[in-house]
């Protein structure tokens, strides 16, 4: 169990507000989620500066870090993933603190790929080598992101550079994630594998709702925050301003609507949304 926050817009805006002070921010969900639960064990904040990923991390809880609050004020960037972690597969090290970075990808996970003890080996022996050595913790999901570049890069589509080709990565994730799933869930089928995903290249945002909750806003046009009073855009007047989030809960009291289980997302900065079915 973990908590995902992505957001793309087309113009760069702080999140401040979302990551630290709104109703249901993830700092808070840190502290405890809608059910109750504690997700102390590390958080990350990445986005992405003139194409590439930044990233912190911490393995303190983010509710008790003053350096999440900090971090979630200073960034201003159009696309942004954040995650507070309760471990469950690998110890609390800050190699296994989401979000990972690669190149100019960025991937955090919410659930646990059950089965994993008797699955890593398979999985690992699939990672191309050069991405193999990249791996630094132990955690199911780090290995799962390499696994994912791995068949991106089988595919033709070159780590170092921003996807140009939406249906490319459409392709790999409604096969790779049923993909896994069904592995994970023959080894252990009384626990089905849980599989929420948010991966970006910094051009696109790709959710994955596997048997966890994930929540979708659509935010057009500039408003005063309704938690500060302010926007978060130097907007410019020109263009119709766009924003995509989404979020293992609902954060802010707008309209946010559920994804539906075992669906993939796809949105860009200007607002353009894909939701697939990942159910045959």
């Amino acid at each position: 169990m973990c908590r995902l926050y992505g957001f793309i817009s087309n113009e760069a805006t702080k999140v401040e507000c979302s990551l630290a002070y709104a109703q249901n921010a993830i700092m808070h969900q840190s502290r405890q989620d809608s059910a109750g639960i504690a997700h102390p064990d590390g958080w990350g904040i990445a986005w992405y500066e003139d194409g590439l990923p930044r990233v912190e991390r911490s393995i303190k809880s983010a509710y008790e870090d003053l350096w999440f609050s900090t971090t979630a004020e200073k960034v201003y960037a159009q696309t942004i993933i954040a995650h507070v972690r309760r471990a469950s597969v690998g110890k609390v090290r800050i190699e296994n603190t989401h979000p990972f970075i690669h190149n100019v990808w960025t991937f955090a996970h919410n659930g646990t790929i059950t089965g994993f003890e008797q699955l890593q080996s398979q999985l690992r022996s699939e990672v191309s080598p050069p991405l193999a050595i990249c791996r630094e913790g132990t955690t199911d999901s780090e290995l799962v992101f390499y696994w994912l570049l791995s068949r991106l890069q089988h595919m033709g589509q070159p780590l170092g550079e921003q996807c140009q080709d939406v249906d490319l990565v459409v392709h790999l994730m409604t096969r790779a994630i049923p993909e896994l799933a069904r592995r994970s869930d023959e080894l252990s089928p009384e626990r089905p594998a849980r599989l929420n995903i948010v991966l970006s290249d910094g051009r696109m945002l790709v959710a994955v709702r596997w048997n966890q909750t994930l929540y979708l806003a659509m935010r057009q046009d500039v408003h005063d925050c309704e938690i500060c009073g302010i926007p978060h855009i130097r907007h410019d007047a020109s263009i119709p301003y766009r924003a995509t989030v989404v979020a293992s809960e609902k954060i802010t009291h707008e309209p946010w609507l559920e994804l539906p289980n075992r669906s993939l997302l796809i949105a860009n900065g200007s607002g353009d949304l894909r939701t697939i079915s990942l159910v045959s």
